[in-house]
């Protein structure tokens, strides 16, 4: 059990880091009614949400195949995931991460933008920061795009994949018990990747279809999508 008590650290890790970097502005907004940011305060925020938000989902995937070795091949699992292994991973989840978000970061700063601008969020996010510049946003909004295909995209459909994976060798197990028990180290995770994801794509349907709804609505979802998963992590970890 031990490499997946270092990736539910990591999902911890995230977790913390997520929140420290999101409720600041969220308190100041709530708590003292503060109604301005800085450009360059607003920049590193947004940098470290998607960053963090980025690492979780590939601290998901990584759980998922820490789940498919465990089933597939219970007597190799130790000598597959070893320490070395894990940390490889870990490390390979932060850089992707970083790597990935900065070159979008450094686009929003050579952008334009009106003296005051409104965002539709208590924090930064990159899709609100890009609706409020005045220059030419094809290269940064394309470049966001690649971001989320990249990185949450990929992660979904290997999660997806590992699963199918994981239901094949389950189902191939001749007792019953074994299957209902094989199942049953799966239910954490298929209930934190369902934290994660669903509120997501909530997130991105309300603002790809929902213009017309209420600005309360966009807020409500934001901030589901980033305080339920960290809300409801440590309930998960603890089942685990």
């Amino acid at each position: 059990h031990q490499p997946m008590f270092f990736f539910l650290s990591m999902l911890a890790l995230t977790d913390l880091g997520l929140s420290t970097t999101t409720l600041p502005t969220m308190f100041s907004v709530f708590w003292f009614h503060a109604r301005e940011v800085s450009f360059n305060a607003c920049l590193v925020q947004m940098y470290f949400i998607h960053v963090f938000s980025i690492i979780e989902s590939a601290v998901l995937l990584a759980m998922a195949f820490d789940r498919f070795v465990a089933i597939r091949q219970p007597l190799r699992y130790a000598t597959i995931l070893t320490n070395g292994v894990v940390i490889g991973i870990g490390l390979a989840i932060a850089a992707r991460a970083l790597a990935l978000v900065f070159p979008a970061s450094f686009l929003l700063k050579r952008l334009q933008y009106r003296p005051v601008n409104i965002l539709s969020y208590p924090f930064c996010l990159h899709q609100d920061l890009i609706k409020t510049t005045v220059s030419s946003r094809r290269v940064s909004s394309i470049y966001g795009l690649m971001v989320v295909i990249c990185s949450m995209g990929l992660d979904s459909v290997l999660l997806l994949l590992s699963y199918v994976l994981i239901l094949g060798t389950v189902l191939s197990i001749a007792s019953k018990t074994e299957r209902i028990k094989a199942l049953n180290t799966c239910i954490s995770h298929i209930c934190a990747v369902l934290t994660f994801y669903t509120p997501m794509i909530g997130l991105s349907m309300i603002r790809r279809y929902g213009q017309n709804a209420s600005p309360i609505v966009h807020v409500l979802m934001a901030n589901i999508y980033l305080l339920v998963p960290p809300l409801m992590n440590p309930i998960i970890i603890e089942s685990e």
